[in-house]
């Protein structure tokens, strides 16, 4: 009896450890939703705004384990919360961390001018590693204007 319950507690604490470890990643819809409230506030209150919100690292475009980023459809970060030393630079060159080097800013302005929206898959290690991982962005064009947000998770 005594195995029994420390059997079922341990799994249970391990199944409350799992779970909180879950509620703490954001999710894709997640990052659907704050891209196109990003885009919307761009639209409504103005880019400049937008772009003050978007680099607050405590603003409610940083959450979870996750951020809105704003780049320009030349390949030119605008706003980034985590690396403000991408901001101003053109990005278009960068490969990703993975063993093909993926031209990952050129395929968030591809995926922005052809099809306004959608998700594109990279290596990318995560922050305070150094093997990369493969991660997930979801870009959004800003209608009508040359920008697009994005964010991302780890798969």
């Amino acid at each position: 009896m005594k195995k029994t319950v420390f059997f079922a507690s341990a799994m249970l604490l391990s199944l409350c450890l799992a779970g909180g470890a879950l509620a703490d990643s954001a999710t894709k819809e997640e990052c659907v939703a704050k891209s196109k409230e990003a885009a919307q506030m761009i639209l409504d209150k103005g880019t400049d705004e937008a772009i003050k919100e978007i680099n607050n690292k405590t603003g409610k475009f940083v959450w979870k384990d996750t951020y809105v980023f704003l780049m320009d459809l030349e390949g030119t970060m605008v706003a980034h919360p985590m690396s403000p030393g991408l901001i101003g630079k053109n990005l278009l060159d960068m490969k990703d961390k993975g063993t093909e080097g993926k031209l990952l800013f050129k395929e968030f302005v591809e995926v922005a001018k052809t099809k306004g929206e959608g998700w594109v898959d990279y290596m990318w290690p995560k922050p305070g590693e150094q093997t990369p991982s493969k991660k997930i962005s979801y870009i959004y064009r800003v209608p009508g204007k040359d920008l697009l947000v994005g964010a991302g998770i780890y798969e």
